[in-house]
């Protein structure tokens, strides 16, 4: 059972009891006669056919409020590669619709887009996320949108009712709702949120005080979450990152456009299992490392659109600050691990830790050298004011690549 502490900056809807997955379904399938809810699934095509994927596959097959399952389909570069998702998702009652992101139509699109001045950046998951949110917007069969990875292995429909739940109900007032959970096997996982994330906003709180944004970002259980479900007014209005920093930057994203009062961190399932990244300490363009450095960039820059002052004199004293808080964070975390009976890699944790202070100091550097640099990709109401058109293209490429027999 979870703890019921309310952190007060956003809601915190806890796991309590015996999870009653009948009762919340029940519920969903009433809400969604006037809220209908789309399920966003962001795929590479290396997961068709992983035992995760399968999973989720036939999780979903008794799930009966979605309205919509839109999947975007990366790394297909072959006809063959995507007639053989459309194959894999086919199973499932919901007839989900599958955007062909690196197929021949879809690619006109995009170079469309960049031609508007619209870049929608490079292939990543925040561009598959982004353009399945114009496809839900464009299609109009849905009120509001869930997301999730497609890699976890430990999935179940109780993880999806709960992500939903919040937004679906029509008198809780909530426009944005983002998962959280437990991330432990035989040891603690989430190194990156752990290590990283947290005690770098805690040292940032040290240096330049409880500006809101930082509290508010460390009011998340896991910030890094791929779990999120919101409402699709607030689809059409929100900036999505396509590099690494997806989370963090729709975070602030949603802040941006959204009241506190309307967003909550719903606690999804007992324990969570993905799978893992490599640390890759001795190269900064792949792994853990490369993530690291796209969200402490990305942090940076939505700090500095805050009107929170950052000069080399800051980012100076956040090295050693974030040094201090890491250690202290090993040390609270190695009791955890003892007193549950876990391992603690002590040397490998250090490693990470080593490796994430490297990470923010390219970050850094590479923010000083460019500080307006952004990753984020246009919003979809401004795509539509600049292309009135492209709705009704999208939604004909996506119909001309799913409608041939497979």
């Amino acid at each position: 059972m979870s703890d019921f502490f309310q952190t007060g900056a956003i809601a915190t809807l806890h796991r309590l009891g015996k999870p009653d997955v009948p009762r919340l379904e029940r519920d969903l399938e009433s809400f969604a006669e006037e809220t209908p809810i789309a399920l966003v699934l962001p795929c590479h095509i290396r997961e068709l056919g992983t035992s995760a994927l399968s999973l989720i596959a036939r999780e979903l097959k008794g799930v009966r409020y979605i309205k919509q399952i839109v999947v975007g389909i990366d790394g297909a570069t072959k006809v063959r590669d995507f007639q053989r998702a459309r194959k894999f998702f086919a199973r499932l009652p919901q007839k989900p619709t599958l955007l062909w992101n690196d197929g021949p139509r879809m690619k006109a699109l995009f170079n469309k887009l960049e031609d508007a001045e619209l870049d929608p950046g490079p292939g990543g998951k925040g561009r598959n996320v982004w353009v399945c949110f114009g496809y839900v917007l464009a299609s109009e069969q849905a009120r509001m949108v869930a997301v999730h990875d497609c890699d976890i292995l430990t999935y179940n429909r109780e993880l999806l009712a709960r992500l939903c739940y919040p937004v679906a109900h029509p008198s809780l007032g909530f426009d944005f709702c983002k998962g959280y959970y437990a991330r432990a096997t035989d040891k603690l996982n989430g190194r990156v949120m752990r290590l990283l994330v947290t005690p770098m906003l805690r040292a940032l709180k040290s240096i330049v005080g409880q500006q809101p944004f930082l509290v508010y970002l460390d009011t998340f259980r896991y910030p890094l979450a791929g779990e999120f479900a919101m409402d699709v007014d607030l689809v059409r209005r929100v900036r999505i990152p396509h590099d690494w920093a997806l989370e963090i930057g729709l975070l602030a994203e949603v802040i941006r456009n959204s009241a506190p009062r309307a967003i909550c961190q719903s606690e999804l399932c007992d324990n969570y299992e993905h799978k893992h990244q490599e640390l890759s300490p001795r190269d900064r363009e792949k792994g853990l490392n490369k993530m690291a450095i796209d969200i402490s960039r990305a942090l940076f820059i939505r700090m500095a659109a805050e009107g929170i002052k950052l000069d080399a004199g800051t980012f100076s004293t956040l090295l050693s600050a974030y040094m201090r808080q890491a250690e202290d964070t090993l040390r609270f975390y190695a009791a955890d691990a003892v007193l549950n009976g876990l391992k603690y890699p002590r040397h490998d944790e250090e490693t990470a830790v080593t490796t994430f202070v490297r990470s923010i100091r390219v970050a850094v550097e590479t923010y000083l050298d460019d500080p307006l640099m952004t990753p984020l990709i246009p919003n979809w109401n401004r795509v539509h004011s600049a292309a009135p058109s492209f709705f009704d293209e999208l939604n004909d490429a996506v119909r001309l690549d799913n409608q041939t027999a497979v």
